[in-house]
This record gives structure tokens, sequence and C-alpha cells, in this order.
């Protein structure tokens, strides 16, 4: 089951890596076409000036990992300076205590925010990226302001009813995508510190359900618990050495972090 969190802000995109040209519902190039130097809110601005207000940026969090949920944020910021925050760009290069400031600014001070958490066994019966483009769509339908256009990161968002563009580092290049990035990093890690309350010997806590030496360790020792993604080749390698292993209830199934109204 995907859980959907949506948020909106009470008040009130630096870097490019490359040139992007921005397209219309039809595929047909806009005018403006962001500089290299134009800074991370430069691909809002030039959709803004093209018509395209608000735009939404959306980006996940837990691919690479095998064990907990994968996270999905979609934000969309202010227009203009009431927009701007500080500091934005891909959360994986940020401390984390400097994550949690940018979540606590983003939530109070974005237009809207939502995020969506999609269980371990959702991706063990219909696959990563499925889950991945599903969970975009439907961070993207939880916005309660509806996008005029959407970037994402990496991947593109097939069957929605606005234009959008996927964008490599999207959230080094777009402010609205590295702000959806710390949505969905935050919430996630969240998770896997409340996991680590449950299953102290896998320690959650500190690698966040990604492939450390630590955890392969714990793995090898202790087998899966039921918030590992079975059908990964690590997870299944380690309930062959430890036969069976009673699953029981699975956990966790439509959780939410709490968000603003």
């Amino acid at each position: 089951m995907i859980s959907d969190m949506p948020g909106r802000g009470h008040s009130g995109g630096d870097g490019g890596s490359g040139r992007r040209t921005l397209r219309c519902m039809k595929g047909r190039p806009l005018r403006f076409t962001p500089r290299r130097d134009a800074g991370l809110f430069a691909y809002e601005r030039a959709l803004e000036h093209a018509g395209f207000a608000p735009v939404a940026g959306v980006d996940e969090a837990g691919r690479g990992a095998c064990a907990g949920p994968l996270v999905v944020g979609a934000v969309i910021l202010r227009g203009g300076r009431r927009g701007t925050i500080e500091g934005l760009t891909d959360s994986k290069l940020l401390t984390p205590a400097r994550r949690e400031e940018l979540y606590g600014e983003i939530t109070e001070r974005a237009l809207a925010w939502s995020a969506v958490v999609i269980p371990c066994h959702d991706i063990d019966r219909i696959g990563l990226h499925r889950c991945n483009i599903t969970g975009m769509r439907r961070a993207l339908a939880a916005l309660p302001e509806r996008p005029a256009y959407v970037l994402s990161d990496g991947f593109p968002v097939p069957g929605l009813e606005v234009p959008g563009l996927a964008m490599i580092k999207g959230d080094q290049v777009a402010a609205c995508v590295a702000a959806a990035s710390v949505i969905a990093k935050v919430t996630r890690d969240r998770i896997l510190v409340r996991l680590h309350e449950r299953y102290p010997e896998y320690g959650f806590d500190l690698h966040k359900g990604y492939v450390t030496r630590a955890h392969s360790e714990a793995l090898k020792k202790h087998g899966p618990c039921p918030e590992h993604r079975f059908s990964y080749v690590n997870v299944g390698r380690a309930v062959r050495n430890n036969g069976d292993v009673a699953l029981g209830e699975v956990p966790g199934e439509g959780r939410t972090e709490g968000a603003r109204a």
C-alpha cells in the first residue's frame, strides 16, 4: 500500500549543470532556456516567465537500500523571495543536522509538499522501478496545489496531465527537486530510526537500510527481518544461509509522517 502525505506551507531554482531545453505539452521548445550560471532557481523562473507556474519537483530516497521503504517527495516552492531557501542541494550532500533544518524550512515555507511511503513488500511484489514511478505520480497527485509543470530527478514520469522534464542530477540543478529530495530523505531516515527500535540488531539508525559491512554481517548472523527486501540478491542469500525466517506480521503498511495542512 502506498500512503500519501500532503502538506501546504503557511507563508508567503542554483547550479545548472548543463542547458536543458524546457518543452511545453506538445514537445515544442519554450522561449526561455536557463544559462549554466543562472542558479538553482533558474528552471522555475524560466518556466514561470513562459506561463508555467507553479512548478513541482519530485525525487525519491531509498532506491539503493535493501531494507526499509522507498519514499518519494514532491514540493512546490513559492515564487520570488518568499520561495528562496538558502542551502538547497542534493540531500545526500548535506549533513543530517542540515537536512533536518531544511526540512523544517521547506515544510513551513513551501507552497505545497507531499511524501509517499512505499513499503518494502510492495517493492518485492511489483518491482522497484514501477514503485518509483507510481510513487512519483502519487506524490504529485497528493499536492494540495496542482502544478503546471513537473521537474523530476533522473526518470520521466509518464501519465501526467501536465508537461515535465526528467533531469540528470536534478537535485543539484533545480531548487524544487532539491527540496523534494530533502523531504524524501528526512522522511525515510526518521522511519529507519524508528525501525531500529524494533530491530536493534541490524543498526538501521546508522546505515538506514543500505548495504554496509556491518549490515551485511548482521544479515549473515540474524537473517532478514520483515523490513528487508526479499527480492534483493543479498537478502535472498541471507534467507538461504539462515534457513526459514519467520516473518510474522508485516509492519509499517500505511505509515505516514505528519504533514501540515
